[in-house]
């Protein structure tokens, strides 16, 4: 499919790759606006390049000149092999595949860390914590396929710098008993109980498993992590609302870590796509109060607002955009 077609010399495609959805969407330009959003189900898929075709081929535009695409995934090199889904793929094989001019991966964290400045108020809301500091660092993290972990650190009067690592797979920070009865069943069955091993939905679903089994109580009919929201948030199950509270509360203490590591007076932001949909329930969970939970730090911690993102649209597309912008 080379890029034959007149008027794409600008075009953009951007991507934001998770483990189950990969979202695509059209740009014109630099500072245009970001359209024809699509969503297609990573699993309907065998390669990375087959859901870009689909996207293209249905737009029926061509070829565009640049492409981003941020991916849940640490880029090291050409070769990408994703954590939590079983594409794989070489960086230079896509660009050659397609005849793109320019192609851009980045960590899909970083991209919605590159968003976040340009977030509007309507599309967060504020859990806990007074003023941001303008021109602080900034924390991002967020529960989804995986555990997202970022941030910004500004350069400058007006720039800022995203953080590009893994902070989803620290060592997962069991303080209660039966946390570490989790933290047991997770090194039992996964040689490591990393902060993601909770916080995520898999995560989600092995700390109800792992209660149920510990308090000899049958599973029901529960085989997703969206089965234990319900079963926790419409009916009250206890070891269902206890998975929930064990997940909000690691979140918090991982926040928690990432605020103090960066200094994060401009505030954390909470993103991903299971926190959203527990709407105001989350702001009384005991994600703040572990949040704040650091000992001598408490107060510190006290001040910083924390904010969920509520945007109906990827905002990590508008972070692809900024990650092209950067490249002139």
């Amino acid at each position: 499919m080379p890029n034959q077609t007149t008027g794409l010399h600008h075009a953009r495609l951007l991507a934001d790759v998770g483990g189950t959805n990969a979202r695509f969407a059209w740009q014109a330009g630099p500072g245009e606006p970001i359209t024809d959003v699509r969503v297609l189900p990573c699993a309907e898929h065998a390669r990375l390049q087959d859901a870009i075709r689909v996207y293209l081929d249905d737009l029926g535009r061509g070829t565009p000149y640049a492409v981003a695409i941020a991916i849940a995934n640490p880029i090291t090199g050409d070769h990408i092999r994703m954590t939590n889904h079983h594409w794989s793929f070489s960086q230079s094989a896509v660009k050659a595949e397609f005849g793109f001019h320019t192609l851009r991966l980045l960590n899909d964290f970083t991209a919605l860390a590159l968003a976040l400045p340009d977030l509007p108020a309507a599309e967060l809301r504020q859990v806990g914590g007074g003023q941001a500091q303008p021109r602080a660092a900034i924390g991002l993290v967020g529960a989804g396929t995986g555990l997202g972990v970022s941030g910004l650190l500004p350069v400058g009067r007006t720039g800022w710098v995203p953080l590009e690592g893994e902070g989803g797979h620290v060592t997962l920070p069991a303080t209660t008993a039966r946390e570490r009865l989790v933290m047991d069943g997770l090194i039992h069955r996964y040689g490591h109980a990393s902060a993601e091993r909770v916080t995520s939905g898999q995560g989600l679903l092995d700390t109800y498993l792992l209660l149920c089994e510990a308090d000899g109580v049958d599973i029901g009919s529960v085989v997703g992590a969206a089965d234990v929201s319900d079963a926790a948030l419409k009916n009250g199950q206890p070891q269902a609302l206890e998975a929930l509270n064990i997940f909000c509360a690691m979140l918090g203490s991982v926040a928690g870590n990432l605020a103090l590591t960066l200094g994060a007076r401009g505030g954390v932001y909470v993103g991903g796509g299971i926190v959203p949909r527990l709407g105001t329930w989350f702001d009384g969970s005991p994600f703040r109060e572990r949040f704040e939970t650091k000992g001598r730090f408490k107060s510190y911690l006290a001040e910083l607002p924390v904010w969920v993102i509520t945007s109906a649209r990827s905002p990590a597309l508008m972070g692809a955009a900024r990650a092209l912008d950067a490249l002139g």
